[in-house]
């Protein structure tokens, strides 16, 4: 049985993710289409759409392609789901479970999962798709795993594992620090560092930046390498916030110390950060040039202690 009418959507849903970029071409998105277009052609399978989600895991479901299916699929556009397996349409037993089971064929939308030979139409045979499942979620389970093995080997050797320089420093070249000073920043850092010492607080002193037209961290390491780095509204380049500056007044990078592993992911399933305590933070001194003096520093962290509202 086709199950599907001639004015509802045939999907061919694609999703590759970074750690699955790992297994080889087999995965690519270029290799998922053209399996799944053959597919629908030699099946019979018309009225074709393409949606995909390139660089996200399948751990979360909340991807803009997944999402922009789902909203076809509520809104009874969709006749058949089409993946290249099971693992495509996520790496988390319950949630995929509960798709490929109970949501679509409630829907009414037949879903396929072509190397698996999942068909929600077989009853029949489909009784190993929960094991393919379970392997599937152990799978991004054990690659998250050792990716944060990597990662706290790579922070307890003393390197960065920030992708961009803090406000002050560019990230050093081959034979050079993790992090080379920026003369144009690092003397804003010092003139921020000063007033707070003079008794200044964040509020003030951005105002003071500001005032002064001197452009905020976004719009300097726009105009030094092409990129903003965080979302940042490039109508107000002096629009420096207390929040930011507080930041500054914060961080030992400005010492010559490299802080690694500062935050983590709640989960391998939830990916939002979450502030690791200090005493897990790797700490490594003198690993590059010093902006800020460390009698400096000791002044001011001094004054904002005294100066913070008790919690």
């Amino acid at each position: 049985m086709l199950h599907q009418t001639d004015n509802l959507l045939t999907v061919l849903y694609l999703r590759l993710s970074r750690e699955d970029e790992n297994e080889g071409d087999s995965n690519s998105i270029v290799n998922q289409k053209e399996l799944l277009l053959r597919y629908a052609q030699e099946h019979g399978f018309t009225n074709i759409k393409i949606i995909s989600d390139d660089g996200y895991s399948g751990v979360s479901f909340d991807r803009p392609g997944f999402q922009e299916l789902l909203s076809l699929a509520n809104a009874g556009k969709v006749g058949v789901i089409i993946t290249k397996d099971l693992s495509r349409l996520g790496r988390n037993y319950i949630e995929v479970g509960k798709y490929s089971e109970v949501l679509f064929p409630g829907l009414g939308i037949r879903y396929i999962a072509v190397n698996d030979g999942f068909d929600s139409d077989d009853l029949d045979g489909n009784e190993l798709a929960p094991f393919k499942n379970l392997f599937n979620e152990w799978y991004a389970r054990d690659t998250s795993k050792k990716i944060r093995a990597v990662f706290r080997a790579k922070a307890a050797s003393g390197k960065t594992l920030c992708t961009k320089a803090p406000y002050g420093y560019r990230i050093g070249k081959e034979g050079e620090p993790n992090y080379v000073i920026d003369e144009e920043a690092a003397e804003v850092v010092k003139r921020i560092f000063r007033m707070c010492a003079d008794g200044m607080g964040p509020t003030a002193i951005a105002k003071t930046l500001k005032d002064e037209k001197i452009v905020k961290p976004a719009i300097h390491r726009y105009q030094t390498i092409g990129n903003y780095g965080t979302p940042t509204d490039v109508n107000e380049p002096y629009e420096w916030s207390a929040r930011t500056v507080g930041n500054i007044l914060e961080k030992e990078i400005y010492l010559g110390h490299t802080v690694n592993c500062r935050t983590r992911v709640i989960s391998y399933k939830d990916k939002r950060q979450i502030r690791t305590p200090k005493e897990e933070q790797i700490r490594i001194e003198n690993t590059h040039e010093a902006i800020i003096d460390q009698a400096t520093w000791d002044i001011v962290q001094s004054i904002r202690a005294n100066k913070r509202r008790p919690n």
